[in-house]
């Protein structure tokens, strides 16, 4: 939900790591986010489970990528 909040609200997603117990938001405003980006018009229970735990997963990849390090983004700016 941290990640699909500020891609909406056009923040750089490069300078953000989640970190787990944080707490942003309110029930309906996450609820709501993840509705807006699931791709579904009526998404069931089982189907944003599944979003989010595909996007969760990754997420948790993306973050541990070296092609996503800060380090990389410096070296390869403008690619």
């Amino acid at each position: 939900y941290q990640y699909l909040r500020r891609y909406k609200q056009n923040i750089n997603l490069d300078l953000f790591t989640f970190t787990p117990g944080s707490i942003e938001g309110t029930e309906r405003e996450c609820l709501a986010c993840l509705m807006e980006f699931c791709g579904r018009s009526s998404p069931s229970w089982t189907e944003l489970s599944n979003f989010t735990h595909f996007l969760n997963f990754q997420l948790q990849k993306c973050e541990k990528s070296v092609f996503c390090s800060l380090v990389v983004g410096v070296e390869f700016s403008g690619f």
